[in-house]
């Protein structure tokens, strides 16, 4: 069951604003790129305009200024028409192109109120859990905390006809919860709110709870070590409740692709007629730049600019010593040693980053070598359908649950 949109409005009324915003934009992109044309890269010495004048720079003006009325008096009439038109986009893929907007542009969503930034929910059963009311799964004294990857949501654990913590629920006995939050937030304000959530969900959870596990695919995993820092820093209740904590494909130390993007980005400022398309790296949203070097904490970003060419590596937390810890890495090289594991990893997070592994041994992640494995042969998204990825899972967690179950 779809999730309802946020009550800033409909769906439709985000997408009108996020039209009429991406129609500005590229006005100013065009008008920049058209201003170099005229006045040169550098004129009289000086740095080229990003505006044109005369008769151009007027045109210009007036696009935005019909686009600034036509969206407004849009948004207007939508909101008059909002309780006709129900609270379903009527669109199948809705809620994954949804979230993948929300990868992309989601601060630029959060921060104009747009109605399709995805407000942070925990799922359960197909269906939102309403934390003000308590209603809560009944019974069930292992939560299994569920959190996905850039740009996707809860549903999305689905692959393949395959869902890890369906399958879990059925073999060990957890109670798989979704979380669906807005992936293109900072992880640090992800972090921060999914700790605030997990504690009220510990406070109101029927019946005894004993333990809680983490499962994070890609920048999930992330969010979960950002959550449990500073849950504990905080003074919560729910982190002294982790037993394990089990990523998929996290990308612990960066991701090459964020890295390729901010160095393609550097590369048009320094073309003089291309410079105005640097605005166009300037979009992705803080989540992806977050993926540079995996920073988890808001002082990783705080008062500097994260498009800054500089090295700035996050603060380094090391794994939560209390807690079991598992990573699992996917390789599209067939074997060990294959040039493609070497270099592409699961062709998005290289080996070194989803192991922990760090040039620098004061940086790497001391998972035991028991509790770290490599799946040959398998991309990034495989690694949420694979049978041998979950004969894993299963492995490790198998033994917690029986011991829990014995006591």
């Amino acid at each position: 069951m779809a999730e309802p949109p946020s009550r800033r409005g409909h769906p439709v009324r985000g997408l009108v604003k996020l039209t009429a915003s991406a129609t500005l934009a590229l006005a100013d992109l065009v008008e920049a790129v058209h201003a170099r044309v005229l006045n040169g890269p550098l004129a009289a010495g000086r740095e080229a305009p990003d505006r044109a004048g005369g008769l151009t720079g007027l045109v210009y003006r007036s696009i935005r200024g019909v686009t600034r009325v036509a969206g407004a008096g849009a948004d207007e009439l939508l909101a008059l028409l909002e309780p006709a038109l129900g609270r379903s986009t009527g669109l199948p893929q809705g809620d994954a192109l949804v979230s993948a907007l929300n990868g992309v542009l989601g601060d630029h969503l959060e921060r104009t109120h747009n109605p399709l930034a995805i407000p942070m929910a925990i799922h359960h059963g197909g269906h939102p859990l309403d934390l003000q009311s308590g209603a809560l799964p009944e019974g069930g004294d292992a939560p299994l905390v569920m959190l996905h990857g850039l740009c996707m949501n809860e549903q999305q654990w689905l692959y393949g006809g395959h869902d890890h913590g369906a399958v879990l629920a059925r073999d060990l006995g957890y109670t798989p919860l979704y979380l669906r939050y807005n992936t293109g937030l900072h992880i640090a304000r992800n972090g921060q709110a999914l700790a605030t959530l997990l504690e009220r969900l510990v406070a109101q959870w029927p019946g005894e709870l004993r333990r809680l596990t983490l499962l994070g695919h890609s920048m999930g995993g992330l969010v979960a070590r950002s959550a449990l820092h500073q849950g504990a820093v905080a003074g919560h209740r729910w982190p002294s409740l982790v037993s394990d904590l089990l990523f998929l494909g996290t990308p612990h130390h960066g991701a090459p692709l964020e890295r390729l993007g901010h160095w393609f980005e550097r590369l048009l400022e320094q073309t003089p007629y291309a410079t105005p398309f640097a605005r166009l790296g300037r979009v992705r949203s803080e989540g992806i730049t977050d993926l540079r070097h995996g920073s988890l904490l808001e002082e990783d970003w705080q008062g500097r600019d994260r498009f800054s060419p500089g090295p700035a590596l996050p603060r380094h937390l090391p794994l939560p010593a209390q807690i079991r810890c598992y990573t699992v890495a996917g390789s599209i090289g067939a074997r060990r040693d294959d040039l493609k594991d070497r270099l592409l990893g699961d062709g998005l997070v290289p080996l070194d980053s989803a192991l922990g592994r760090h040039p620098d041994p004061q940086r790497t992640l001391a998972f035991a070598p028991e509790r770290q494995w490599i799946g040959y042969g398998l991309g990034h998204l495989a690694l949420l359908g694979d049978a041998e990825v979950y004969a894993k899972l299963l492995q490790w967690l198998r033994p917690v649950r029986d011991k829990a179950l014995r006591r």
